[in-house]
């Protein structure tokens, strides 16, 4: 038999932050659904602050790290979904585009500078409305969430057959 594969599913945002909460939307519905058909082996749903150190720590030695993170774009569209797949070259754009004091982009440049990147990363960044303390994601972003969930479940049965293990 071959080397496991290892699959992170990281939600981040804060769930008390109205839109900031769809990551871990997210990895609410991967949780309630699996308890139905379960992830496959090796696959790990993970919460997160957006903590650099947090994140890196959650994808280190990944094969495939899926991470949801609320997006703020100006002017924005929300519920919007921008799929982002990084390799090993720099980000391009603004240096923080999260809604935390340090954005995924630096967890990934400290993560390729300390050599601790997952084999392939995959970032969902939704554009959110609202902010502002509370629970329950705008109807935009909820509209949004079923299709999200849909789009990483993709992502993760991708991977798994390419990776030659049944999805």
């Amino acid at each position: 038999m071959g080397t496991p594969v290892r699959i992170t599913v990281i939600g981040v945002g804060n769930e008390f932050r109205r839109d900031d909460g769809v990551g871990w939307a997210v990895l609410a519905r991967l949780r309630e659904r699996a308890a139905r058909r379960p992830l496959p082996p090796g696959t790990v749903p993970a919460t997160c602050d957006g903590d650099p150190g947090r994140l890196i720590g959650l994808w280190e030695d990944a094969d495939l790290a899926v991470v949801v993170d609320a997006a703020h774009a100006h002017p924005g569209t929300p519920g919007r979904v921008h799929r982002l797949e990084l390799d090993g070259e720099d980000l391009a754009g603004p240096p923080t585009t999260s809604s935390h004091g340090l954005g995924l982009g630096e967890a990934v440049e400290l993560a390729r500078a300390l050599g601790k990147l997952p084999g392939r990363l995959v970032v969902y960044a939704v554009e959110g409305a609202d902010g502002a303390l509370g629970t329950g994601l705008s109807p935009a972003v909820e509209a949004a969430l079923e299709p999200l969930v849909r789009a990483v479940e993709g992502e993760i049965a991708r991977y798994g057959r390419s990776a030659g293990r049944p999805a």
